[in-house]
């Protein structure tokens, strides 16, 4: 696994992580994991601070997700409504 590198200093925003590209796949699934199981947590006990790092590094990680995997396959039967 790569080193941790700081992120988001530019913003004055303390946010410690590594950088979604230099995560192998697997890593990256397990960073997500690690972020959907700790979210309610998060939303419903952690600080601000917790929580807005919670909310970037997530973006990050399902950006990074989404740039790899553009042709995911999608179950067209949890489609609930058009888009």
């Amino acid at each position: 696994m790569a080193d941790a590198t700081r992120l988001g200093a530019a913003d004055g925003v303390a946010e410690v992580g590594i950088d979604p590209a230099a995560l192998a796949d697997n890593d990256l699934l397990r960073e997500l994991t690690s972020l959907y199981r700790t979210r309610l947590d998060t939303l419903r006990h952690g600080p601000d601070a917790a929580l807005s790092n919670h909310l970037r590094r997530t973006e990050a990680l399902e950006s990074e997700y989404l740039a790899r995997h553009p042709g995911r396959e999608v179950d067209p039967t949890r489609l609930t409504q058009d888009f």
